[in-house]
């Protein structure tokens, strides 16, 4: 399940930093505007404290945790829309993503440029989302030359899609994203097919300063930042990049001693990446035991043969029926045994939907 999140935001506002400390790819960084060309991809493991337990209750021979893609994508200026800086192929980068981090300076520092000569968390999403919402009217307005002619006629379709057409282009006239629209479930693969940047789930990320690592919520710009987007229904996390970068460089033993040391219990990052996953409407189950036990991605949702065709497409093809406990019965009742003594092992079939959590052993027979 190839699905990545792009990190976005202006030059010089910790982005390149942000991506090396989730990574550790070594991305370029560079105190000056377009040092990130060319995006950087890297794939991170998501942090789920249930793995160890499960691993402790029933041992394997290893553990796999699932992962997740993120792109660091360069740094957009005003004028990206029109093709000022590299705008058009940053733009089209972003394009190519599922969501996108959006990443904004919140700290101060005389050292390090700010491309708008000022720390305004507020006018950097601002500056951003006109960019995208520039392109995607662009957009609008090609298809709508298009669409306008063939609406004319017979052509349902072209009706269908001049009607969602007509929904969207006030909206971003009005400077408002297109996930601020609600779309029935017709409308969705119309909008869908348009690829517009401002359709995408977005994650916004306070970049704060190194010594609000322990505390970012502390931080003067948050609230005004969760206010600016409560329209999008967009969530809003600080985290101190420098400081992340630091502690992904760490052994694990200096690391923990340095959380212990600024009282938190995990890094940020884990955070991040946790709110990442959740953003795209991602989720997790488990199997267990034996060669391995591991963790799998799947879309919310989903049913259990097409969980079982993310292991093996025979597994989908030939799936009779889901053996299942829930994680938080593991953990309380310890063992598979007593799991299934207390009545929570249950048997489920085709049309079962997923749950977060879930311990699965497939049926199937091929």
């Amino acid at each position: 399940m190839a699905l990545t999140a792009g990190i976005v935001g202006l030059p010089n506002v910790g982005k390149s930093t942000l991506f090396n400390a989730i990574t550790k790819a070594g991305a370029e960084m560079a105190n000056y505007p377009f040092a990130t060309i060319d995006p950087n991809v890297g794939m991170v493991e998501v942090p789920d404290a249930r793995l160890a337990r499960i691993q402790e209750l029933i041992p394997a021979k290893k553990v796999v945790p699932t992962t997740f893609e993120f792109t660091d994508i360069a740094g957009i200026v005003k004028g990206a829309s029109k093709g000022e800086g590299l705008g058009n192929k940053f733009l089209e980068n972003i394009r190519q993503v599922d969501a996108i981090v959006h990443v904004v300076r919140a700290f101060e520092d005389d050292n390090i440029t700010h491309v708008n000569n000022k720390v305004d968390p507020l006018d950097d999403i601002e500056t951003i989302n006109l960019e995208l919402g520039l392109a995607d009217l662009e957009t609008i307005d090609k298809r709508l030359a298009k669409v306008e002619k063939a609406a004319k006629g017979s052509d349902k379709e072209a009706k269908a899609e001049l009607s969602v057409l007509e929904k969207i282009k006030p909206v971003l006239e009005a400077g408002k994203g297109v996930r601020t629209i609600e779309f029935d479930e017709d409308e969705m693969p119309i909008v869908k097919g348009l690829f517009l940047l401002t359709s995408k789930p977005v994650l916004y990320v306070a970049n704060v300063g190194e010594d609000e690592m322990g505390d970012p919520e502390s931080n003067q710009f948050i609230n005004q930042i969760r206010d600016y987007v409560k329209d999008e229904g967009a969530e809003v996390i600080g985290v101190a990049a420098a400081s992340e970068e630091e502690i992904a460089s760490m052994e694990e033993a200096d690391k923990a001693e340095f959380l212990e040391m600024e009282g938190v219990e995990e890094p940020g990052l884990n955070r991040l990446i946790r709110a990442s996953y959740k953003l795209l409407g991602l989720e997790t189950f488990f199997t267990a035991g034996g060669k391995e036990t591991k963790a799998w991605t799947y879309h919310k949702g989903t049913k259990a043969p097409q969980a079982a065709g993310i292991i093996h497409s025979d597994f989908e093809r030939g799936f009779i029926r889901a053996e299942i406990m829930g994680f938080n019965d593991l953990d309380k009742y310890e063992t598979h045994a007593a799991v299934r003594e207390a009545g929570r092992l249950r048997q489920e079939g085709k049309e079962y939907v997923m749950e977060d959590g879930d311990i699965v052993e497939f049926r199937f027979n091929v």
